[in-house]
């Protein structure tokens, strides 16, 4: 099992912090998944998967703003990362990562041996942040995004743990 460097869970007060993502998110969450993408995520898709369990977190600066957040699944040894975005704004500062760790953090404390994604074949930024993170990719799923000119293809990444 490769280890994880781990991160400090508990931040200092007035710095951000990660949490369960609440109900009462989903509208500054909906705002901020509209300016980062062109296909985006219903309310009803992030209610299903607050309802379903998942691992639903933000990294917000208490009492302020959300910053980033992440969704993903764990089931029989496996997690998925269904979700993982970062305010547009404030883009190009480390968060994406800082939210992958604490996914990959939470898999690991739940004793997952792998963990998948998929990614736009297009999104070069987030290709490279998963690769750094040691994501693997493992296949294509052809014309699995909606794409501005017909569909995109997914690439399905993964990661020993």
């Amino acid at each position: 099992m490769n280890a994880l460097p781990m991160m400090a869970s508990q931040e200092q007060p007035g710095i951000n912090q990660f949490r369960k993502m609440l109900y009462a998110d989903l509208r500054e969450i909906l705002s901020i998944e509209k300016r980062a993408y062109n296909f985006c995520w219903t309310e009803t898709i992030f209610r299903d998967c607050i309802r379903a369990d998942y691992h639903c977190r933000v990294l917000e600066i208490p009492h302020s703003f959300i910053q980033a957040y992440g969704v993903m699944s764990i089931a029989v040894g496996e997690a998925h990362i269904f979700n993982l975005c970062v305010r547009p704004e404030l883009q190009r500062r480390g968060l994406a990562r800082r939210m992958l760790n604490h996914l990959l953090e939470l898999a690991l404390a739940a004793e997952t041996q792998t963990i998948f994604l998929e990614v736009r074949a297009s999104n070069t930024p987030a290709l490279r942040l998963y690769q750094a993170a040691g994501f693997c990719e493992i296949g294509v799923r052809s014309g699995y995004y909606p794409a501005a000119k017909g569909r995109e293809d997914a690439l399905i990444m993964a990661k020993e743990l």
